[in-house]
């Protein structure tokens, strides 16, 4: 019921995947992926597969926020993977690096060696991108990087809405500048999704032997010698097992689990523990705080178009064909991720980078598609990317298999509801401009709705979490932070971070992206 190796990764997902992926290339180095779910089928690696593992507890951990003060009350949704992969065997595959200024800030903040000049490396190395080149892209990496292959007409037509409501078209969002419309790129290779275990683990399972992955162990928590971590405690299959660490451990366990885990093994605001009946290891106040994460609104529309999803009998024989056609070609509806355009807006002139962002999706989606209706439609989703509202996260349970209580406070700070109605308004502009108005019907959410007030009513009705939780480890000098820039844990040896929580603040986009960034980084 023990063994040993000399890294042992807490988590097999984005980051996980890429530190234990890189480590793995020295043949002297043996490397343990510890995941709590199960391998990948066929239907990860399937795009749209994502519809029927998203609103469900397939290959999903399917939480929820604590009640929410500033959406009425509501209980937000919190789907993570619970798969090899982690959430980019289950996201939307987007792939976004974020805004320059996003990574200065963290440099700023005392974080040597995380600027976007010093981090863009580490962004080329690991992409490995279908159709774009230098400067701004690498085509060798090993995660798979490519444009959609859906070949949707509603590409255009998203972007000639665009141009009659004045926004410039982008045609690269990780190249120089980020504001504008277009298509996004996706994870995908030859149409498939490309998660972090499909780039960094899974293809070298067989050719090294210094490489483990040991599925559906629960991490219960940290072992120590004094302040060095030397080991993982795990349940698996009921049995209770010891996973030691001869060089270090790495919590990859995710921006909610990962601080979870330090607080079970000790580590972490010590009223806390003691009020939950643990002894405390180490005093770090910083974890679980700071949570952050993109508040998000959905519009919806009916569409009489069949180049959306929904359901229909000619819906039903279009999707049969398109099966078809991916066996054959690996293109058509069967690649798409759903939000497959998209767009990054200012809400006011003076602000330095976009603070809104749109995804377009080609299907109609109400309560993260748990409620299905007959039909088809469109949708399109407005984020916030950097909110005021700051939340944090705390044990429920002794208990690692219960759920920590997740509050991100949404809509708590007064400017996110402005800043909100701000891009609510330019959103409701765009989906009424000509380009898109003969393909959408019925109005789901937003019709009659003009006033601020109304607005700020629907908002708090409606808005919800759009996936993206960072920063309850946070990395940095102060009292607060939680890991150094080489992301190890304070006042600990031997253990470090490496996953979303680290992020001191929300990056401008998708976190998947960034967060394999972190792992590359974390590997060096």
């Amino acid at each position: 019921m023990q063994e040993t190796f000399d890294y042992v990764v807490i988590g097999g997902g984005s980051g996980g995947c890429a530190v234990a992926g890189r480590l793995s290339e020295e043949p002297s180095t043996s490397v343990c992926i510890l995941e709590a779910g199960g391998a990948a089928g066929t239907l990860v690696r399937t795009p749209i597969g994502a519809v029927t593992m998203v609103p469900s507890k397939f290959n999903n951990w399917a939480m929820q926020t604590t009640p929410q003060a500033g959406l009425n009350g509501r209980r937000g949704y919190v789907p993570r993977g619970k798969v090899i992969g982690g959430s980019s065997s289950i996201n939307a595959m987007v792939y976004i690096r974020g805004h320059r200024t996003d990574y200065d800030h963290w440099a700023s903040l005392g974080n040597t060696g995380w600027s976007y000049d010093e981090v863009f490396p580490y962004f080329l190395r690991s992409e490995g991108h279908a159709t774009r080149g230098a400067p701004w892209h690498n085509g060798t990496g090993p995660l798979g990087v490519s444009p959609l292959r859906t070949d949707n007409p509603f590409s255009e037509r998203f972007k000639q809405a665009a141009t009659q409501c004045g926004y410039p078209l982008n045609e690269d969002f990780n190249a120089a500048e980020l504001e504008g419309f277009g298509d996004y790129d996706v994870t995908q290779r030859d149409g498939q999704r490309c998660s972090a275990a499909q780039a960094y683990v899974l293809p070298h399972l067989a050719s090294r032997r210094n490489l483990a992955v040991k599925l559906h162990c629960t991490a219960q928590r940290i072992l120590f010698d004094g302040r060095r971590a030397i080991g993982v405690e795990l349940l698996q299959g009921g049995q209770r097992k010891t996973i030691l660490a001869r060089r270090e451990v790495l919590l990859a366990a995710g921006a909610i689990q990962s601080p979870q885990l330090l607080m079970l093994s000790g580590i972490g605001p010590q009223e806390h523990l003691r009020a939950m009946g643990l002894q405390v290891r180490q005093h770090v106040p910083g974890v679980g705080q700071n949570l952050q994460d993109h508040p998000d609104f959905v519009f919806g529309y009916s569409s009489p178009s069949l180049d959306t999803f929904g359901i229909s009998l000619g819906g039903g024989l279009r999707l049969l064909r398109e099966i078809l056609r991916f066996r054959r070609e690996r293109r058509g509806m069967v690649c798409s991720n759903f939000a497959e355009y998209g767009g990054f807006m200012r809400t006011r002139p003076d602000l330095v980078a976009p603070d809104i962002q749109l995804h377009f999706l080609v299907a109609m989606v109400n309560d993260h598609a748990r409620k299905l209706s007959m039909g088809h439609g469109v949708s399109c989703h407005v984020c916030l990317l950097r909110p005021k509202s700051i939340g944090e996260l705390t044990l429920a349970s002794v208990n690692a298999n219960d759920m920590p209580l997740i509050n991100p406070r949404f809509l708590e700070h007064e400017q996110d509801i402005e800043d909100m109605t701000a891009g609510f308004r330019l959103t409701q502009a765009l989906m009424c401009a000509p380009a898109l108005a003969p393909y959408l019907g019925r109005n789901l959410y937003t019709e009659g709705v003009s006033t601020d007030e109304q607005i700020h009513k629907l908002l708090r009705q409606r808005v919800d979490t759009i996936y993206h939780p960072v920063g309850t480890c946070k990395m940095g000098l102060d009292e607060m932070s939680v890991v150094d820039p080489q992301l190890r844990v304070r006042d600990c040896e031997a253990l470090r971070v490496v996953d979303a929580s680290v992020m001191p603040t929300l990056i401008s986009g998708n976190t998947n992206a960034p967060t394999i960034m972190i792992g590359e980084k974390a590997a060096d």
